[in-house]
């Protein structure tokens, strides 16, 4: 086997023939895998190898085949194995899943996980194909984790990301797993350390963050610079805030695509290039089963939606109230999908 550890390839050997992995399988693999049947003496099978957090990761193909490994004992967590007769994909405990992405907006010198959110975005998957993203506007007023009522994304500010997904889960009733927090200058340098991203922008926009950068509509590869002028982008919205949660949204759903283009042996060196810049609290096996269960995902069957509400005013602020069309959609969102 190609680009793998030794101990890694001796594992995958072991899996094929049909062994009992014991110890160096997750609960939810090892189960998965208890039906297969042996494979053939000989597997060309290649490994691609990153880390996550400092902790080694692996995504082994062959074939269709696609092996998820996590080190440094290395342990198969998932994956999928139609050569081995394994009819449905092991993706960790199964059944709909939640992250919170998050947005920081520290400037150079700030802590990262310590400034508010200026992305608040919940990925969802429901284990059959489906999935959705929601976005959650800045203005949102509502109880917070650490104490009285604030706008939503002031979370962080007083409790970090930690406080930030508790503030979410109780206001949207979701069970998230957990946290990815990225920076503007991380955000940046990953979409353009992934050659850029590509995006069909359904109106042109005037990007008033950016020195009235234009970024026109139809297909388009952004650059860094320009992903993030488009995700921050209210100003020149006719709806402002709720028009720059759902752009927030497409450019997800845009690397989504393009990760899942990509191929599953592209998701270690992703996963490599976000720990160098980001910060998260999902484990490796949390991230490597999830980011692999993006790949099993039909983009037609992802959908969006953006949390909104009436305005008001609070404390001196322009506040968005939640609404009955919001607790709707966080209602449709528990089976991991939307429409």
């Amino acid at each position: 086997m190609t680009g793998a550890p030794a101990e890694l390839s001796a594992l995958v050997t072991r899996l094929y023939a049909g062994s009992d992995l014991g110890g160096s399988a997750s609960r939810s693999a090892a189960a998965a895998l208890k039906t297969r049947t042996a494979g053939p003496a000989t597997v060309a099978a290649t490994a691609s190898v990153g880390s996550w957090m400092g902790t080694p990761v692996a995504v082994v193909t062959a074939a269709d085949d696609v092996t998820l490994a996590v080190g440094p004992t290395w342990r198969v967590v998932g994956g999928w194995w139609p050569s081995l007769g394994v009819s449905q994909p092991s993706l960790g405990a199964g059944g709909p899943r939640w992250v919170l992405a998050i947005g920081s907006d520290a400037r150079k010198g700030q802590p990262l996980e310590r400034t508010r959110a200026d992305v608040l975005q919940v990925v969802g998957v429901d284990g059959r194909g489906g999935g959705g993203v929601m976005g959650l506007a800045r203005d949102l007023w509502v109880p917070l984790s650490t104490g009285g009522k604030g706008k939503i994304n002031a979370a962080m500010v007083f409790g970090g990301p930690q406080a930030q997904v508790a503030t979410v889960k109780a206001v949207t009733g979701l069970p998230l797993e957990g946290y990815v927090v990225l920076g503007f200058s991380g955000f940046k340098k990953i979409v353009d350390d992934q050659g850029g991203l590509p995006i069909v922008i359904p109106k042109t926009v005037v990007a008033s963050h950016a020195k009235n950068l234009v970024i026109k509509a139809g297909p388009q590869t952004l650059s860094g610079a320009e992903a993030l002028a488009y995700a921050r982008e209210r100003k020149t919205l006719p709806d402002g805030d709720f028009g720059r949660s759902r752009h927030q949204g497409e450019v997800i759903l845009a690397a989504a695509v393009k990760a899942k283009l990509a191929g599953p042996a592209a998701i270690p060196s992703a996963l490599t290039s976000f720990s160098e810049v980001g910060r998260s609290n999902l484990s490796a096996e949390q991230i490597l089963t999830f980011t692999a269960g993006l790949h099993t995902l039909s983009p037609l069957q992802v959908g969006r939606g953006v949390a909104k509400g009436s305005f008001g005013t609070a404390a001196g602020q322009s506040i968005v109230v939640l609404g009955a069309e919001s607790r709707a959609l966080f209602a449709s969102f528990r089976d991991g999908n939307l429409p």
